[in-house]
């Protein structure tokens, strides 16, 4: 027998809650209800950082609410799939899912914007952008589209470039490579030549270990150490040029959204503001111990050249050209940020001591 979708879980969800003679809350009842949400999540929650940030908001909204919003960390697959954590929050199959913005592109080009963008912003600039360069206004309008409110909710530091197996000293030898690369960046991977592949996390240490891969990017030294990819394969590239820093999201059914009290609401928006401080400082406090254990280890660590460098971001400028051209909803966004960037770039180049 054919699984339900989630549209028709969804449905059925609706129709079983139906009371015609049901008192309607008043604002006061409406305060004081308790919220139990499930949070299905693309990341297992042992997942350093990118799973354990998710999984952090169970506890911290428990405190902060005083027990009234309880928020259910679910492991990818057990409620839903991975990746159809998107049409699970949007049809309301589950109330809210962990995840970040950069796996959304075929729902919406522009949502990868607020993910991590190739020699995009650091978290500081990305943030101001947020806040006050409109950033969040287009989020939330875009989302607010699929029925689905998202709340930008963890942050993450720089990442790696990439493992491969082979030293790589010109841009001709990406050409033809399987690498795995994610959001924004495996369209200058597929622009220079090479053919990425969107691999789910559990699933690439196999694919690198036979064969399937060439290389493979995925996250942060803390991170990737704890993947194990040092025992397939032994050259470690950095600066991560695709991947600067790291939105991740709570996303939350829009109609679960709009039934919650102001207070519950201020309430996930202050837990979630805490969990991107504490991931920027956390993230930032673990690489360094990271990379010491990788040298141990045995892994080569490089920095590309000026010259690689300069290609892939002349790449990058050609494929975020044609998405603008191509997209209505990208173009807008990539816009905004265009101009907050052109704008913050005067006081980046005074503010701030350069290397």
């Amino acid at each position: 027998m054919r699984a339900p979708s989630f549209a028709a879980l969804a449905a059925i969800t609706l129709l079983s809650g139906c009371d015609s003679e049901a008192p309607v809350d008043t604002a006061a009842d409406k305060a004081s209800k308790p919220i139990e949400w499930r949070m299905t999540s693309t990341y297992p929650s042992t997942l350093i950082q990118l799973g354990t940030l998710g999984k952090r908001l169970e506890t911290e909204l428990d405190k902060i609410s005083g027990g009234n919003l309880s928020l259910k960390f679910y492991e990818p697959g057990v409620i839903a799939p991975p990746f159809e954590t998107f049409d699970a929050v949007s049809y309301g199959a589950v109330e809210a899912g962990w995840s970040t913005p950069g796996y959304w592109a075929g729902k919406d080009p522009a949502l990868q914007l607020f993910s991590s963008v190739p020699f995009g912003p650091s978290a500081p600039e990305y943030l101001a952008w947020i806040d006050y360069g409109g950033g969040r206004e287009l989020f939330e309008e875009i989302y607010h589209k699929h029925n689905i409110h998202s709340i930008l909710c963890g942050m993450t530091p720089p990442e790696a470039s990439g493992w491969f197996k082979k030293e790589i000293n010109s841009i001709e030898d990406f050409k033809g490579l399987k690498i795995r690369f994610f959001g924004l960046g495996a369209k200058v991977m597929e622009e220079i030549g090479a053919s990425p592949q969107l691999i789910a996390g559990g699933e690439i240490f196999q694919a690198l270990e036979l064969g399937v891969i060439d290389a493979t990017e995925y996250a942060m030294p803390a991170v990737d150490y704890r993947m194990g990819f040092y025992q397939v394969a032994k050259h470690y590239y950095f600066p991560g040029w695709h991947q600067q820093s790291t939105f991740f999201e709570l996303m939350i059914n829009l109609d679960a959204w709009n039934d919650l009290s102001e207070t519950q609401q201020h309430q996930i928006n202050t837990t979630c503001a805490a969990n991107v401080r504490y991931g920027i400082s956390e993230g930032e406090a673990l690489q360094a111990d990271a990379m010491a254990a990788l040298e141990a280890e045995g892994v080569q660590i490089h920095k590309w050249s000026p010259e690689i460098l300069d290609e892939l971001r002349t790449a990058w400028e050609k494929v975020a050209g044609d998405l603008a051209q191509n997209d209505q909803e990208f173009g807008r966004v990539w816009a905004s940020l265009q101009a907050f960037r052109a704008k913050y770039k005067g006081w980046a180049d005074r503010g701030y001591l350069k290397d």
